[in-house]
Order: C-alpha cells, then structure tokens, then sequence
C-alpha cells in the first residue's frame, strides 16, 4: 500500500510563491506517475501538473510559467514550486500517485492567495 502526504499549503499574497511536497511512503517500488491536482469549491477537480517516471511534464495552460512540478526517486517525493500565485489559484491541492494501474490520493493541503 502507498501513503501519500502533501505539505507546504498555507496563506500567501498575490504575486507570492510557495512549494508544495507530497511525500509516498509504505510500497513504492516500481514504475509510477505522480501528478498534482487541485480543487476550488463547488468546481471539479483539475489536473496541474503531472511528471512522469522518466522525468517528463506536462501542465495545465493555467499554469504553465508559473508553476514548476519536479520529483526526487531517491525519496519518492514530488513537488510544485508555485510561483506569481493568483487568487484563481485557491484551491485544495492534491497529491497523486498512479502505480501498477491504482491511483492513491493525498489527503490535500489548502492553498489560499488573497491579500
């Protein structure tokens, strides 16, 4: 089974930068994606960026130059470096896991950008 815990959300004003990480723990061997998603209130959840076993990303045009994902395998930790923050940007964002065809789920760690 893989735990999945995110940290680094909080309070920051527009224009402001934070870095989330999501660390995996329990089995975590194998060939995996992990990816970070978020969600606002009332609104679906969307997918922000995602990077692959051999390094690859992708983001959601929202984001792009602004945010930046990035993984540690030694660790099996991923992050996103979120910068130029917009009030659009509050949400609940959360970590994912895909492994062997299973998706684990952090619990979510609120980012809130309000002045």
């Amino acid at each position: 089974q893989v735990q999945l815990v995110e940290s680094g959300g909080g309070l920051v004003q527009p224009g402001g930068s934070l870095r989330l990480s999501c660390a995996a723990s329990g089995s975590t061997f194998g060939i995996y994606t992990m990816d970070w998603y978020r969600q606002a209130p009332g609104k679906e959840r969307e997918l922000v960026a995602t990077i692959g076993s051999g390094g690859s990303t992708a983001y959601a045009d929202s984001v792009k130059g602004r945010f930046t994902i990035s993984r540690d395998n030694g660790k099996i930790t991923v992050y996103l470096q979120m910068n130029s923050l917009k009030p659009e940007d509050t949400a609940v964002y959360y970590c994912h896991l895909l492994r062997w065809s299973r998706n684990y789920w952090g619990q979510g760690t609120q980012v809130t950008v309000s002045s």
